[in-house]
């Protein structure tokens, strides 16, 4: 392939997908911290309950779904636990904590964040036709680092000379990250 079309090629589509990249690469950033911060969806209200628990080998999906009913919450329910003596109930705008012993607890109304939401919904989404996308943006980002370890032909920083070195370091990197850490 002549040097001009590896450098139009690697130009074009880096422009073409500067956007997705950008989308991708600020929405995966939010996605890491997820667990500390809900880049999605942020406070609108915080109401103060009081509510009579069972004991807790009685709370189960049933008894969750007819106490969110209860508590006015109509957004479908995503999950429920008791962990560290308190009962909590994750819906889809709302979040539940109630203390197991006294009963106290809050509701927590969320909305979703303009933009943010949308960015993030990029690696959450399934429909058939943005997996496609996603494949042919993923193939494309292959293209894109192969045309750009050959834009440099000669000299000292060339793929052949300097660049391998790099490139396999940045693959060696991520999977002392997967089995030392993971």
């Amino acid at each position: 392939m002549k040097q001009t079309t590896i450098r139009n090629l690697h130009r074009d589509l880096g422009y073409f997908y500067i956007g997705l990249i950008i989308s991708f690469a600020a929405s995966g950033i939010m996605m890491n911290h997820r667990e500390s911060w809900h880049p999605e969806k942020y406070t609108v209200e915080t109401k103060t309950i009081q509510v009579n628990l069972p004991a807790e080998d009685k709370i189960n999906e049933k008894f969750a779904d007819s106490l969110g009913k209860a508590l006015g919450i109509d957004d479908k329910m995503r999950r429920n636990k008791v962990d560290e003596g308190k009962f909590k109930m994750s819906f889809e705008k709302h979040d539940v904590e109630i203390d197991m012993k006294s009963g106290k607890g809050e509701i927590v109304s969320y909305i979703k964040t303009p933009v943010i939401s949308q960015m993030m919904k990029l690696h959450k989404s399934s429909s058939s036709w943005w997996i496609y996308y996603g494949d042919i943006f993923g193939l494309s980002l292959i293209i894109i680092a192969i045309t750009g370890a050959f834009m440099i032909p000669v000299g000292k920083f060339n793929f052949k000379r300097r660049g391998w070195k790099l490139a396999l370091a940045g693959i060696v990197f991520p999977l002392l990250f997967l089995f030392l850490l993971g």
